[in-house]
């Protein structure tokens, strides 16, 4: 199958109105196993933040922990269309997001970087970013880097005043030149509603199967942590406990070669 572009998502839903799938990837080896698979789309979340390095949210991944983990999925999956968080703090304001998505969508070699939010200097520097070549996908509901200011992670939309307010920033990325969004716990009458009023591709996070695709974390897919992932992720597997169990037989045979050797 040939690789996704922008002209190819931003046309989905005029030609055959395929679904979309997509899972994040953090490392070399699964991007490896990630190009041969069947995926449409690769996310380097900054997600990483929780799943790789351990930190209670997204807000303290840096822009040089992106540019590594990115440029290693990249490598290991050079013919999937990829998607880069840029993370906290370094959109704040257009000229940090001019400077910082710049080094990162270059760095990496990605073909598009993420924004989450909606603000007038959001929009101001997609159509920047845009402008300047980077295409970028839009990301609205739950955004987890403004989980502090939103006040948690919870559903959103549940009221009508909510829905207009999404519904219209999506109307608004849209227009400023996104070439897809993620909608991410937005309820699933909204992303259903929003599906329809926009015409590029929506994909979508615990929201429901109305949107054009959809994405999840492949470590939670898989059951690669300790932990339950949210309740919107029904794992096919429990990976963890498989590498567990294979790693202590690894280690029982080391102990019973020693003790043979005595």
């Amino acid at each position: 199958m040939k690789p996704w572009t922008t002209k190819k998502l931003r046309n989905l839903k005029k030609t055959n109105g395929q679904k979309l799938s997509m899972l994040t990837c953090y490392d070399f080896q699964t991007a490896q196993m990630l190009n041969e698979s069947q995926v449409d789309l690769i996310l380097v979340g900054d997600s990483l933040g929780n799943v790789i390095l351990g930190y209670d949210t997204t807000v303290s991944v840096t822009l040089q922990e992106m540019i590594i983990f990115g440029s290693a999925v990249k490598r290991g999956a050079p013919n999937k269309f990829t998607v880069i968080d840029l993370p906290f703090g370094t959109y704040a304001t257009r000229d940090l997001a001019i400077k910082n998505g710049l080094e990162l969508f270059q760095k990496t070699k990605a073909e598009s970087l993420k924004l989450e939010g909606h603000s007038k200097e959001i929009l101001q520097s997609i159509e920047l970013l845009t402008s300047a070549g980077v295409p970028i996908m839009g990301h609205l509901g739950l955004t987890p880097q403004s989980v502090h200011e939103q006040g948690g992670y919870f559903t959103h939309g549940k009221t009508s005043e909510e829905e207009d307010k999404i519904i219209n920033q999506a109307i608004e990325l849209e227009n400023a030149g996104v070439f897809a969004i993620v909608l991410e716990c937005v309820t699933s009458r909204l992303a259903k509603i929003i599906e329809e009023k926009i015409t590029i591709p929506t994909i979508g996070i615990g929201s429901g199967n109305g949107t054009t695709g959809q994405v999840l974390v492949l470590n939670d897919l898989l059951g690669l942590g300790k932990n339950d992932p949210p309740s919107f992720c029904q794992p096919v597997s429990k990976l963890f406990n498989e590498k567990l169990k294979l790693t202590n037989t690894y280690i029982e045979s080391v102990h019973q070669t020693a003790g043979n050797t005595q």
